[in-house]
């Protein structure tokens, strides 16, 4: 973490908050005015009741994510299916051999009120890590996965996390709650950019989200051993929460503002029983304002390669695929061969991810898919508003929605028309690429 940080301050990537902040509301105030004005991460050096600095939107970039995966010329998805077909090959004796591991370095033991408190939403019930990655084992295979959930703290003993029913971890706990054990798990509050990514990833439930990691490193991936748990964590992680989910015990958690910009109400979730926590001298807490751009961008980027995976095998001239700017929307980038192939990449993208796929729209080649307005563009001066767009009832979408609100499906193709490409082509202005306004316009 501390050398992804030090890398972005000498790309200019980095604003730094001298001033002390309060770590109720006001921190998570800065964070959004600092996204509203570009996509530079942002220091905190002073937070109030704590002497850690935070962090914040260190992955709110796109251009970001792809370097920090290594993309070079590939798009984000190209890169991504890369690495996802190279972890599920991948010798994992190689990826975590015994050769690059225990390098420990020295940790600080301490206490989780010892760490920035953050509460980020008016509703909030308290303060809540947010950027939370819990390292775990499959209780029979040993296989780690890594995944984030939300977790409330209550106490130094006590969290509370929503384990979503989806989500591998939750398999993990249902599998020894059912053998009436506890499921040991580490929660990592300030992890490298590999882990963090990986931590995203969506891969098959007996696949090492930690040789993904490694992948991205493209270095074997070095571990240290927990203190209280039977748990090997990666040596790169700055701070590390030991403990255990608790079989057959729920507890109220919430409201809290969650990724869809609304709150999720109280509820009772899964109880983590803090064992121990650990902190190398120097850390930094990564504080995730979630539904911010940090929260977004790295979900839409993975979402995006899963569905590009998909339509580019069953359609031609698929060039990419971006879920910005919400993972609800999916707009694909084509070069067209036939008539009607808009249409046929919109119908293979809403089976791609029964989850999100709520909105489809596809473009031609010239299209910036990343901005929704170019986007938009195209749709409303290519063609009719009617005939290209296609309503579908009642088609079941994202797995928590028991009113039915991301039910249904919207499909757009907003291609140009099949044969008139010549009477759309965008009007350009010869050499407008290569004006630099810094030779034409004085500073100050």
């Amino acid at each position: 973490m501390q050398n992804f940080i030090e890398s972005l301050k000498a790309r200019g990537e980095l604003l730094v908050v001298e001033r002390e902040v309060d770590p109720r509301h006001e921190l998570a105030a800065v964070v959004k005015a600092v996204q509203a004005a570009g996509d530079q991460a942002v220091l905190f050096k002073k937070v109030k009741g704590s002497d850690m600095p935070v962090v914040s939107n260190l992955f709110g970039s796109h251009q970001r994510l792809e370097r920090i995966i290594n993309a070079g010329d590939k798009t984000f998805c190209e890169r991504w299916i890369e690495l996802t077909d190279a972890c599920l090959v991948a010798n994992e004796r190689e990826i975590m051999s015994p050769a690059a591991a225990p390098e420990t370095g020295e940790f600080v033991s301490g206490r989780l009120s010892g760490l920035p408190g953050i509460t980020y939403h008016e509703r909030d019930a308290g303060p809540y890590f947010t950027s939370a990655i819990f390292l775990a084992k499959e209780p029979d295979t040993g296989v780690p996965n890594l995944s984030f959930h939300r977790s409330m703290y209550v106490s130094d003993n006590e969290l509370r996390v929503r384990l979503g029913s989806s989500h591998d971890l939750a398999k993990y706990q249902k599998k020894a709650e059912e053998r009436g054990e506890a499921l040991e798990a580490a929660l990592i509050l300030s992890a490298p950019p590999s882990i963090f990514m990986a931590a995203c990833a969506s891969l098959p439930y007996n696949a090492n989200e930690l040789a993904m990691a490694a992948l991205i490193d493209g270095a074997p991936m070095k571990m240290r051993p927990c203190k209280t748990i039977d748990l090997d964590v990666p040596a790169s992680a700055d701070i590390v929460v030991e403990g255990r989910f608790l079989p057959n015990v729920k507890r109220p958690e919430g409201p809290f503002g969650e990724f869809m910009g609304n709150y999720v109400e109280v509820g009772d979730n899964h109880v983590f029983e803090v064992t121990h926590v650990s902190w190398r001298p120097g850390a930094v807490l990564h504080g995730l304002l979630c539904g911010s751009p940090e929260d977004l961008r790295p979900l839409e980027a993975v979402t995006a390669a899963r569905i590009f995976r998909h339509v580019s095998a069953q359609v031609p001239g698929v060039i990419d695929v971006s879920c910005k700017p919400n993972v609800m929307i999916t707009i694909i980038k084509l070069r067209r061969h036939y008539e009607g192939q808009g249409k046929h990449a919109l119908l293979a993208a809403m089976g791609s991810y029964l989850d999100y796929n709520k909105v489809v729209i596809a473009v031609d080649e010239d299209v910036d898919i990343y901005n929704l307005d170019d986007v938009m563009w195209a749709y409303l001066t290519r063609g009719r508003a009617d005939t290209r767009a296609m309503i579908l009832n009642d088609i079941p979408g994202f797995y928590r929605d028991a009113h039915k609100d991301h039910w249904g499906r919207l499909a757009i193709d907003a291609t140009m028309p099949w044969g008139r490409e010549a009477e759309f082509a965008r009007k350009t202005v010869p050499g407008e690429k290569d004006i630099r306004l810094a030779d034409y316009v004085a500073q100050g």
